[in-house]
């Protein structure tokens, strides 16, 4: 049987087998359904248009504080969108909440909620609120972006074709390395000093990869240069990579030693024995673009203030993902579970503070 994991997101085998087969009825118009390693789903409809869905956890962690986890709950969503090149227009959210929330905690953290979508141009336009008893969990429940753009224009992460360059946009584990750092700020200083406490902590609100999605989408929209987008979420840029090779049925080719990953990261990810490289990566996105359009959008991208990186080349499927650096050669065929979730919750039953 495939494994059904302990924590985090099921992953290709157990999706292909449980879930994928049994999806509702067809219908034509679906251009993109639910496939592993897509961003959003995409549907047909008249005059050129499409309406692109993305779903995903409502985050609600009591370490962390009501505003970050009502800004992850906004904006992990909001990423997945930006892959298409456009941004949500319209939001349903379902909120599934623990007996030991009160009104007033619940107000603040709607009202972030809230005011984040109004800073995206999101309309909230419906959904489900309710508590309930033996909730003991950071999920408080799960949210649908929508928007509406011309169908040819929308990118999806299974574009990707053997010659493309492969660009990742910011750095690795973003907010694997803010919410540990937040959530354990004595543990972290402890072992990483406060200056690099303090770097991981500024890295929360760097977990947006709208801008830069929105940005490839244009330049893709201007030049045709952009095949495919991913954004970096559970496994890490890694993980990221796999599900773009399969979703777009390529390879990559990769430089590890040109896959950034920051000083906060590199210091916590000691401190809690996790490779970042691994750890949920919440605002980097990976982009591929044509070989002769590749320099126009690191170009079009850094002058918006997006720091953007070439790590690699798609190849053919028949390569798989392999990552290359100075001592070695390797082929990744699965990431496994995301190290940053038993980090968390092994700090957490550890009584760190």
């Amino acid at each position: 049987m495939e494994a059904f994991p302990l924590a985090g997101k099921i992953q290709n085998n157990f999706f292909k087998s449980r879930v994928f087969p049994f999806c509702g009825k067809t219908r034509s118009e679906v251009i993109v359904g639910p496939e592993y390693g897509v961003d959003t789903s995409i549907v047909q409809l008249p005059n050129g248009l499409a309406i692109a869905m993305t779903s995903d956890p409502l985050s609600l962690i009591p370490t962390l504080g009501l505003q970050e986890s009502a800004w992850l709950s906004v904006q992990l969503m909001a990423n997945d969108m930006a892959t298409t090149g456009f941004a949500p227009q319209y939001a349903q959210f379902v909120l599934t909440l623990p007996a030991t929330l009160n009104a007033k905690d619940f107000q603040e953290y709607w009202q972030c909620i809230h005011r984040y979508c109004e800073q995206l141009g999101v309309a909230i336009t419906g959904g489900h609120t309710g508590r309930f008893e033996g909730l003991n969990s950071t999920v408080s429940g799960g949210g649908t972006m929508i928007t509406i753009a011309s169908a040819e224009d929308m990118i999806t992460s299974k574009g990707a074709r053997a010659g493309d360059v492969v660009i990742m946009t910011q750095a690795c584990a973003f907010i694997s390395t803010s919410i540990l750092a937040l959530s354990f700020p004595e543990t972290v200083k402890k072992f990483c000093g406060h200056e690099i406490h303090q770097q991981a902590c500024d890295l929360f609100y760097k977990t947006s990869a709208v801008e830069a999605g929105l940005a490839a989408g244009e330049f893709g929209r201007l030049t045709r240069g952009v095949t495919a987008m991913h954004d970096v979420t559970e496994g890490g840029i890694i993980g990221a990579l796999l599900e773009m090779a399969h979703a777009s049925d390529c390879g990559f080719v990769i430089d590890e030693t040109r896959i950034p990953i920051g000083d906060a990261q590199q210091r916590i990810g000691e401190c809690f024995q996790i490779d970042p490289k691994y750890c949920i990566g919440a605002g980097a996105m990976v982009i591929t673009a044509k070989v002769d359009k590749h320099e126009l959008l690191l170009s079009h991208l850094h002058a918006k203030g997006i720091r953007a990186t070439v790590i690699g080349t798609a190849v053919d499927a028949s390569k798989g993902l392999i990552l290359m650096n100075e001592k070695e050669e390797r082929t990744v065929t699965d990431p496994g579970a995301d190290p940053y979730w038993e980090a968390f919750f092994g700090a957490f039953n550890k009584g760190l503070r």
